[in-house]
């Protein structure tokens, strides 16, 4: 079971058991979360971050829930298998995430 770590400062043991450490795949931006999947497909789970710190020109950089509009409307993937968590300290964004992905989710199984 592939799993995917989407964070730009933490570590997989701030967030789950440290034992769990193994199981999952590190990316510390948009960028590398898009490249990760592109290369190696969809995980089966996906822990995401919303806040991921600044660019390399110093400015805002894409955020977890651009990570989720990609895979969304851009990706072209099959997520109805999907499994998530969002583990943002970003209450609004958290939820944002969490709604684009459940109801995107919904839609795909109910039209089957």
């Amino acid at each position: 079971m592939k799993k995917l770590f989407l964070d730009d400062v933490r570590t997989i043991e701030m967030i789950y058991d440290k034992s769990m450490e193994s199981e999952f795949d590190i990316v510390r931006s948009y960028s590398a979360f898009v490249d990760y999947i592109k290369t190696n497909g969809l995980p089966n789970y996906i822990s995401f971050d919303n806040d991921l710190g600044l660019g390399e020109d110093g400015k805002v950089a894409p955020d977890g829930l651009a990570a989720a509009k990609w895979l969304v409307y851009e990706s072209g993937i099959d997520l109805r298998n999907l499994e998530f968590k969002v583990h943002s300290a970003n209450p609004v964004a958290a939820e944002q995430i969490r709604g684009l992905l459940n109801n995107y989710i919904k839609h795909l199984k109910t039209s089957e």
